[in-house]
């Protein structure tokens, strides 16, 4: 990980926006690729009817020769009435990254442990990004042994459950279980196991920062003023509208997937800013009670870019010296867009074990679709159909069920896959059937 590179963008200004380039048509010339000779030997009344041909033939082989000439001229005036002065374009306030200066993480270690806060973005489905978050928390925790990380992958109503992960009275799968993991945040745990991982071996604690979804998919179809009173007691107080920036940002990517059954992009923006808020709200909560800790603080991207979504509502509560760092970032690149900007190595996940079925979730059911080809599920004489009910003993209902169960099998691992198939006129049958997984 000490090789993952990174652009060091120190700058507390906000973007600006694009800078339009300066386009200008050049002159152009058109070669003569090559001349046309006429040798003709006529007699003379002959050559009285064909010689206007013969010379109308010689005057269209230069008439390339004219046509560059005229459109020379017809350029030639853009030099000087519509090309800008350089002085008066944005172009001369186009800002340069020098990708030369590219230092190493470790070379930024020394600065980050002198802050409260250091909040690190992920695209979430990045293993790259989480091998990256890793390192800095082994690297700061080394420095610091009073770390704390802050986890947007868990929400706050499982607080309890995620902390008997870290005290080691919990397993993994008890703790999948215990948050709904696969239910509410749904990516492969493996992304998050190693963090996890490490802090439960070195008795880290970790803060589940999200609100529950119960509440902002309620936001979301409501607003906040349809809330119950009870419900009104999760909500932060102060929920901050004010960043026009990053509204305008959050339009871009609504516009992108509209909802055009729901409150439509007043309502979208509600719940980010909500997310933003309670998430910040929980953060500032948890190193007001332990004045004496770190937090590394582990959440998308564009819940911290430009510092608009989660830390400037921190700064607002908790103040302190924070720093942003991003994995990467696929928009444009401008001032205050992070302190840090890392350029990890793309990395993948090690192959999972899987049995070749399209699935089909029907009411807390889970039936098999199809059977790709070549698969275990087709080895095994799996039939579209088939409704599953455990795998190697465990009861399976939907998606979430199969994930908690199989997400940590490889491929030759092997399962015991019970279904019940329907007959007809007859009662359904239980088969159960020994898997291989690819």
């Amino acid at each position: 990980m000490s090789r993952n590179q990174l652009i060091f963008m120190k700058t507390n200004e906000h973007a600006n926006k694009s800078v339009p380039g300066i386009h200008s048509p050049a002159a152009f010339t058109v070669p003569m690729s090559y001349r046309q000779v006429y040798r003709c030997h006529l007699r003379p009344r002959l050559a009285q009817w064909l010689m206007p041909a013969v010379l109308a033939m010689c005057a269209a082989s230069v008439q390339p020769v004219q046509a560059t000439g005229q459109v020379t001229e017809r350029y030639r005036h853009l030099d000087t009435e519509h090309v800008p002065d350089a002085t008066t374009t944005q172009a001369t306030r186009t800002r340069v990254l020098d990708l030369r200066a590219a230092t190493q993480l470790e070379d930024i270690i020394p600065e980050l442990a002198g802050k409260r806060v250091v909040l690190v973005g992920e695209t979430h489905n990045r293993y790259e990004h989480h091998l990256t978050q890793l390192e800095i928390i082994r690297r700061l925790h080394a420095l610091n042994p009073r770390l704390v990380i802050g986890m947007e992958a868990f929400q706050q109503p499982f607080q309890a459950v995620v902390d008997g992960y870290i005290e080691g009275r919990l397993d993994e799968q008890e703790l999948l279980r215990g948050t709904e993991y696969y239910r509410r945040w749904k990516y492969d745990f493996r992304h998050y196991a190693p963090i996890l991982a490490y802090a439960r071996e070195h008795r880290l604690p970790v803060v589940a920062l999200n609100l529950s979804v119960e509440l902002t998919d309620k936001v979301g179809r409501v607003g906040i003023e349809g809330l119950t009173e009870t419900e009104r007691d999760q909500v932060p107080v102060a929920i901050d509208h004010s960043d026009t920036d990053y509204a305008e940002r959050l339009r871009d990517i609504y516009e992108q997937h509209p909802d055009t059954e729901g409150r439509g992009f007043d309502g979208f923006l509600e719940v980010q800013l909500l997310w933003d808020e309670g998430m910040a709200e929980r953060a500032a909560e948890y190193l007001e009670a332990h004045p004496d800790t770190t937090m590394v603080l582990l959440a998308g991207a564009g819940h911290l870019a430009y510092g608009s979504g989660i830390p400037q509502r921190l700064q607002r509560r908790l103040g302190g010296d924070m720093a942003i760092i991003l994995n990467d970032w696929h928009g444009q690149l401008g001032p205050g867009l992070a302190d840090y900007l890392l350029l990890p190595q793309p990395q993948s996940l090690p192959p999972a074990g899987k049995f070749g079925a399209l699935l089909e979730e029907q009411e807390d059911r889970l039936l098999i679709e199809h059977c790709l080809e070549d698969s275990p599920c087709i080895e095994a004489g799996l039939r579209p159909g088939d409704l599953i009910l455990s795998i190697n003993g465990l009861p399976i209902n939907d998606l979430a069920d199969l994930r908690l169960i199989t997400w940590m099998l490889k491929p030759g691992d092997s399962i015991t896959l019970t279904v019940q198939r329907r007959r007809w006129l007859r009662r359904p049958q239980e088969l159960s059937h020994e898997l291989v997984l690819h």
